[in-house]
């Protein structure tokens, strides 16, 4: 295949260290992934290599200097980001709206798509009321939600955010554990305290919990509530029973929004009951105000061999099924 040659310029010299990287690790990388040759003379870049390579090189590198001037990190992470989501051959990024990469802008931190399935999610949270999230763990499914929470509270979109997820093997037997209810629910919950302190300070964490503009409690404290001018997240809604999940989705109240996550691959629930998170996405498929999206190993974000392990246990249930008489 003829080498194809391309030619760009950068008009801002004090951005260029961030763009290419340490000792150019950034080049270095995007010549590994693509296979490409990436030569640079001061403030202009060229690149070698197949056609389509060389293409899909200038478009990373055009996502990259954006998020350069806009004080976004730039590293390996958002490298790999930019390949996966590449525009399609003959489709560049500025051609429509839906193909630009969606962004949650929050005060502390400003969070990009790094996947097609997060671009998905991202504009499905800002399209609907409710939304689905269903997939492996490390596609980002719970800390886009709270990034999304975060952004309209501080936004004044919502009064309020509620978060919850079942406890203890959807049983939430919390009785028999030492402390208060948040020091017996606290452990389940770190996640979602992980994300929280991720996007704001730890102190502006504990105020808003203690003012009640951040709640986080378990699923039976939703029970003969209704949730106005809130942003509510169900968290691990694998481990739900078709009853709870509906106790949840009808708490809904004005100015609401709601966000479901969990992963049907890891259900905890007592052999024969059904999961409530899948009894929904069959029951709201299609219903109005609901996107379902649904990620894949693919989709991970976390190193890349946690994306192998994950294929791999796929693949043997896939095998031990198809081995069942």
């Amino acid at each position: 295949m003829a080498a194809h040659s391309i030619e760009i310029s950068f008009d801002d010299n004090r951005r260029l260290p961030l763009l290419y990287g340490g000792h150019n690790a950034n080049l270095a990388r995007i010549e590994r992934q693509l296979g490409v040759k990436l030569t640079t003379r001061g403030n202009i870049v060229s690149i070698s290599g197949p056609a389509q390579a060389a293409e899909t090189a200038r478009s990373v590198l055009d996502e990259l200097w954006r998020r350069t001037s806009a004080d976004e990190p730039v590293g390996p992470a958002e490298i790999d980001a930019a390949l996966r989501l590449k525009p399609a051959k003959g489709k560049a990024n500025h051609d429509t709206d839906d193909a630009a990469v969606p962004v949650i802008r929050t005060r502390r931190k400003t969070i990009a798509a790094r996947t097609k399935t997060q671009a998905v999610y991202m504009r499905a949270m800002n399209a609907c009321e409710l939304v689905i999230g269903t997939g492996p763990a490390g596609t980002g499914k719970t800390y886009l939600a709270v990034c999304q929470a975060v952004a309209a509270l501080q936004n004044g979109h919502v009064d309020r955010i509620v978060i919850s997820r079942p406890a203890i093997e959807a049983g939430e037997r919390l009785g028999f554990l030492p402390g208060d209810l948040r020091e017996k629910i606290d452990p389940y919950l770190r996640p979602i305290y992980d994300a929280l302190n991720d996007l704001l300070s730890p102190e502006q964490v504990e105020k808003r919990i203690e003012t009640g503009e951040i709640e986080i409690a378990p699923l039976a404290f939703m029970r003969g509530r209704t949730l106005a001018h809130c942003f509510v997240i169900l968290d691990e809604a694998q481990n739900t029973t078709t009853v709870q999940m509906k106790m949840a989705l009808t708490r809904l109240g004005e100015g609401s929004r709601m966000v479901v996550t969990g992963d049907p691959g890891q259900i905890d629930l007592p052999y024969g009951v059904r999961s409530g998170l899948i009894d929904a996405m069959e029951i709201l498929n299609g219903v109005q105000g609901t996107e379902i999206v649904q990620f894949n190993d693919g989709d991970v974000v976390r190193l890349p061999l946690v994306a192998r392990i994950i294929r791999a246990y796929a693949e043997r249930a896939a095998a031990r099924a198809g081995e069942k008489p």
